[in-house]
């Protein structure tokens, strides 16, 4: 078994394991090479060769230790009748119908997510982790049309009419469970959920939506035991108490705690992340010192259970160089 699911397992390994949200990226040459070759991000996404080989990219520039699936959370959006389409320096633009007007989702609709995954598996031994967006981070892009600061809308939605907007969520949740459960089925190791917009939310409404991801996460670690589930937030400043009751495998937590508050709190349920991504602008010698310390702490408190991650992606602006140092520095740390 590999060591990124051995660790989040609990079983023992000599060292933490080790991958990066946007590892694979447009900080890489090699990446924006394979770019060129798309008419547009959803046709680079939907285009199965591009997609596995962009998959693969991190295993050969970086030597991680797993690989996750290269598209976008708001990739099943598609089937339901909402147009995505991204624009250079804007990012999403949405356009969704009203709810009585979406359609059925048919997992057909993103037939290429499930073949890049069974492709990668062909060719790579390291684990691959499936994804999707969390029920109110799609709500949030669903509703602003846009990425955005503040998310307004569905905040808006919440105060207007709370029946909407668990319509909605519960609608969103259903079709996550077809999506994800087709992922794990074409061959994904493990599952992260990516609630990247929870942090807008009042603690109200985000009690309101937590039973809508509980559901989702017991779901799956019913039809799926052996297959771990890891939910990201970021917030977790914020957000710690409310989510650290949930039926995930893994907790993915971003800078805005101290390490030693979730790794003494939930013994028994695997940690990730928590290092600040701007450490990578950086030098080499700082990054060096911050991951060593980050380590050390960790290990003062447990020796597995925990996976090597930023609290959030890498951005265009970093230096390959420097992620590959990182990712050596942690692979040479012993516990």
């Amino acid at each position: 078994m590999s060591l990124f699911l051995k660790a989040l397992r609990g079983e023992k390994i000599e060292r933490y394991p080790v991958w990066l949200m946007r590892q694979a990226g447009r900080y890489m040459p090699q990446y924006r090479e394979l770019r060129k070759r798309a008419r547009d991000f959803i046709d680079f996404c939907s285009n199965v060769d591009l997609a596995v080989e962009v998959t693969l990219l991190p295993e050969r520039l970086l030597s991680v230790d797993a690989l996750i699936l290269f598209s976008d959370i708001l990739v099943p959006l598609i089937p339901l009748g909402i147009r995505v389409r991204f624009e250079e320096g804007r990012g999403p633009l949405l356009q969704a119908p009203p709810l009585a007007q979406w359609k059925e989702f048919d997992p057909k609709g993103v037939d290429f997510v499930y073949r890049t995954i069974e492709r990668v598996k062909e060719k790579s031994p390291l684990p691959l982790i499936g994804f999707s967006g969390a029920p109110f981070t799609l709500l949030a892009y669903i509703l602003e049309g846009k990425t955005s600061r503040e998310f307004k809308e569905i905040r808006k939605l919440y105060y207007r009419d709370r029946k909407l907007f668990k319509e909605y969520l519960k609608r969103l949740t259903q079709m996550l469970k077809i999506y994800l459960g087709q992922q794990i089925r074409a061959g994904a190791d493990a599952i992260q959920i990516f609630d990247s917009w929870a942090f807008v939310a009042s603690p109200r409404m985000f009690e309101e939506y937590l039973p809508f991801l509980e559901e989702l996460i017991t779901f799956l670690k019913g039809n799926f035991p052996s297959t771990p589930v890891i939910y990201f937030f970021r917030g977790s400043g914020h957000l710690w108490e409310k989510v650290k009751g949930l039926p995930s495998d893994a907790l993915s937590v971003d800078w805005t705690l101290p390490i030693e508050k979730p790794i003494k709190e939930l013994k028994e349920k695997a940690i990730q992340g928590n290092l600040d991504p701007a450490l990578l602008y950086s030098d080499k010698g700082t990054i060096e010192k911050e991951v060593l310390n980050l380590l050390k702490r960790v290990k003062e408190y447990r020796k597995t259970l925990y996976v090597f991650n930023l609290g959030h992606g890498l951005t265009p602006d970093m230096e390959l160089e420097k992620v590959k140092y990182l990712v050596g520095v942690v692979k040479n740390f012993k516990i």
